[in-house]
C-alpha cells in the first residue's frame, strides 16, 4: 500500500519525466495519474505510472513512465472470451531507454535485471532495446516484461482494449489495482 505523500511525490516525478518527454497534459490528465506500486509497496523497483487517454472496446491509449531501473513485472493479456484474443499493445518509446523481454531465444547477457528477490517470477528474456522513436508489437496472451534504463524511461502504448484486473502476473503477490492510504 502506498501512502499518500509517496503516491502524490510518485504523480510529481510522472509529472516532470512527460515533460522531459515533451508530452503536455491537461489538468484533468495531471489529476488521473495513476501510481501503480502493484501491492509490492518497492515502488521505486516494481511498478509503473501510467496516464490513459481513451480506452474504449475497440482501442487504448497511454503513456507508461518508469523511474530509473523501474521494472513493470512478467505478465500476459489473456483472451477475455469466444471472440476476444487478449490485448495487443504496441510500446514506442518516447524518452529514455526502455529494456523489453518477450518470449522468444534468451539474450545471452541481458541488461536489465529484476528485483533479485522475485527473480524466480521473470522466465522470458528475449531482449528487445527501444530507444526514442523505436517500437515493438506485443501479440496478445504473450508473456513479456519492461525495465527502465538508468535515467527512467517515457512509453507511449497504443492498443486494443485494455482491461487491466485480467492481466495474469507470473508473480502471485501482484494486484494490479493500486491501494493507497488516505491518512
Amino acid at each position: 500500500m502506498l501512502s499518500r505523500q509517496e503516491f502524490e511525490n510518485a504523480q510529481k516525478q510522472t509529472l516532470a519525466y512527460l515533460e522531459r518527454a515533451g508530452i503536455v497534459l491537461t489538468p484533468d490528465e495531471i489529476a488521473r495519474i495513476e501510481v501503480a506500486d502493484l501491492g509490492l509497496n518497492e515502488l521505486a523497483q516494481t511498478g509503473l505510472e501510467v496516464i490513459t487517454y481513451i480506452n474504449t472496446d475497440r482501442v487504448c491509449a497511454k503513456e507508461l513512465v518508469l523511474f530509473p531501473g523501474q521494472t513493470c513485472p512478467e505478465h500476459r493479456h489473456p483472451p477475455r472470451g469466444a471472440n476476444e484474443p487478449g490485448k495487443e499493445e504496441t510500446f514506442r518509446c518516447r524518452w529514455g531507454l526502455v529494456y523489453l523481454y518477450v518470449e522468444g531465444e534468451p539474450a545471452a547477457a541481458p541488461l536489465a535485471q529484476p528485483p533479485a528477490h522475485r527473480r524466480q517470477h521473470y522466465t522470458v528474456w528475449h531482449e528487445v532495446v527501444l530507444r526514442p522513436g523505436e517500437q515493438f508489437t506485443i501479440w496478445p496472451n504473450t508473456l513479456h516484461w519492461f525495465q527502465a534504463g538508468p535515467e527512467g524511461a517515457v512509453v507511449s502504448e497504443f492498443s486494443t482494449h485494455s482491461d487491466d484486473p485480467s492481466d495474469i502476473f507470473t508473480d502471485p503477490d501482484i494486484k494490479r489495482l493500486p491501494v493507497v492510504a488516505e491518512a
